[in-house]
């Protein structure tokens, strides 16, 4: 069981799926650790949207296909309701639409529900800190998704806001799926240094999250697809 420091605090969880007993275990195996509480539960997507205004927690954790509203829909309505939660989708697929879909609906993260229950907890505690998430197997996939918007006749950069040279560095890294340690060690800088580009990045930009960041920048062709 992982222990809480004193001045850690507990990251608040709202479970979103409409299988009960997939709820249950997760919180069988989310209750082992203790930087993680589970506030909330839902079985639809309606609900999740509810609990998520009533509750406001941390991190909203939300099966992509759910009754009478979906989990990709409920993430677009939570992030304009409840802008401050942090939004994990959680499914059984690998399909990369799904994928391209929840960093469309403001998604921070992207789990598959055949991962180890030390990593979901790891994933709801990354995204919780303001790390964006998703399984590096899928990475090639988001990026193939991101060079289908890239057809547009403007030259690269044009009308959009201008970042430093280091930023671009950052961004070309955040949109290989890296995590901000190993920007920190590719670039020789501090992981506090690589967290202050991207929030200076996601300003610039006026979005959301490290996705939405790689996906704006590759439509606008400020890093290279290749």
């Amino acid at each position: 069981m992982a222990a809480t420091g004193a001045d850690e605090a507990v990251v608040t969880l709202l479970v979103a799926d409409d299988h009960d007993l997939y709820r249950r275990g997760l919180q069988m195996v989310l209750g082992q650790d203790d930087r993680i509480r589970i506030v909330g539960e839902a079985s639809d997507g309606l609900e999740a949207v509810a609990l998520a205004v009533e509750l406001v927690p941390d991190v909203v954790l939300l099966d992509v296909r759910m009754p009478r509203l979906s989990g990709l829909k409920a993430a677009a309505r939570i992030r304009e309701q409840v802008p401050s939660a942090r939004i994990l989708i959680l499914t059984m697929s690998d399909d990369e639409t799904d994928l391209f879909e929840a960093v469309k609906a403001g998604a921070n993260g992207y789990l598959l529900k055949d991962m180890p229950g030390e990593e979901v907890s790891a994933g709801i505690l990354a995204v919780a800190a303001g790390q964006s998430l998703i399984p590096p197997s899928m990475a090639a996939q988001l990026l193939t998704e991101f060079a289908q918007l890239s057809k547009r006749p403007s030259g690269p950069g044009a009308g959009v806001p201008r970042l430093t040279d280091r930023e671009l560095e950052v961004l070309r890294l955040i949109a290989r799926g890296q995590a901000n340690k190993d920007i920190a060690r590719d670039l020789f800088i501090s992981e506090n240094t690589v967290k202050n580009h991207v929030r200076n990045i996601l300003d610039k930009l006026q979005l959301h999250s490290r996705m939405e960041a790689a996906m704006y920048a590759l439509r606008e062709k400020l890093i290279d697809q290749g």
